[in-house]
């Protein structure tokens, strides 16, 4: 089993913490009102990107995926020229200090209204941007690969919200909670079908006989910005990646099984649970085939 060193939860909670910043609608404050319905109803949607250098990694297909979002939910999304200014003011408010590079989240809400479910007819979105510290990932992840545990949390069937990345991930907090072994890098969410839908906090590939596989997420799952980086390379290779049904058995049976996200990057998966699996080069492949800078 691949061994991984304990987090020190608190200690790392308070560096986090402290190296946070926030922009919310232009401005350098730190809250939002109580009626705003992102806080009070998840009514809105977020994704989280690397900043490299000053510099928002892949933001041309995190603002597409930005918009298509908001369009599920019926939010009309800030233009991209409005969020780079704000992006712009946000960083420049930080001269002085060493944050050319972290993670940015941008979160967008349906913004204030009154009590109850109803959206208000007219609103103006929230835009908020979150800028926070590398998490501090230990190296052999990249040279040695990760472990993932099986969710018992099960992920619900719901199309009109598949594949979105909205504020309701109460799911995904639920089966985080279950990592007790530090061992285990993310974990394996399933669906009551005991169909394989993605990791807790990335989407999952597998490679078999020569064919890259990765789940549908037409009933369930957040359609991240990497698992799409991931399908334009390798349809511009002519080798399609087929999204297809599977169960933990094509896991366990794979000939190699890579987890990714926009922070991280690609992981090659090294055991599920206790039991190992195969492994190759093909994470660190794909790193480099899509010019992933390792932290």
């Amino acid at each position: 089993m691949v061994r991984f060193q304990p987090c020190h939860t608190s200690l790392f909670f308070l560096h986090v913490m402290s190296s946070i910043r926030y922009c919310i609608n232009g401005k350098l404050i730190s809250g939002i009102t109580p009626t705003n319905r992102g806080f009070a109803y998840g009514d809105g949607i977020f994704r989280t990107m690397r900043l490299l250098d000053g510099e928002l990694q892949d933001w041309p297909l995190h603002y597409q995926t930005l918009v298509a979002d908001c369009s599920k939910i019926q939010i009309v999304c800030p233009s991209a020229e409005l969020l780079m200014q704000e992006f712009k003011y946000f960083m420049a408010s930080a001269l002085g200090t060493d944050q050319s590079s972290g993670i940015i989240k941008i979160i967008i809400t349906r913004g204030d209204g009154a009590r109850g479910y109803a959206p208000p007819a007219i609103c103006e979105p929230t835009r908020v941007f979150i800028h926070s510290a590398l998490p501090e990932y230990p190296p052999e992840i990249y040279s040695t690969g990760v472990a993932l545990y099986t969710c018992q949390t099960r992920l619900a069937s719901q199309p009109l919200l598949a594949g979105i990345k909205h504020l309701n991930r109460l799911e995904n907090v639920l089966a985080r909670a279950e990592l007790k072994d530090p061992r285990f890098f993310d974990g394996i969410l399933r669906d009551y079908d005991e169909h394989v839908i993605e990791g807790v906090s990335g989407n999952l590939f597998i490679s078999k006989d020569g064919v890259v596989m990765t789940p549908p997420l037409d009933r369930c799952g957040v359609a991240g910005v990497m698992r799409q980086k991931i399908l334009d390379w390798y349809k511009t290779q002519g080798r399609p990646v087929v999204t297809t049904t599977l169960v933990m058995e094509n896991l366990l049976t794979a000939d190699a099984v890579v987890i990714v996200n926009s922070v991280y990057g690609v992981l090659q998966v090294t055991h599920i649970d206790e039991q190992a699996i195969a492994t190759n080069e093909w994470a660190r492949e794909l790193r480099a085939q899509l010019n992933y800078v390792v932290h």
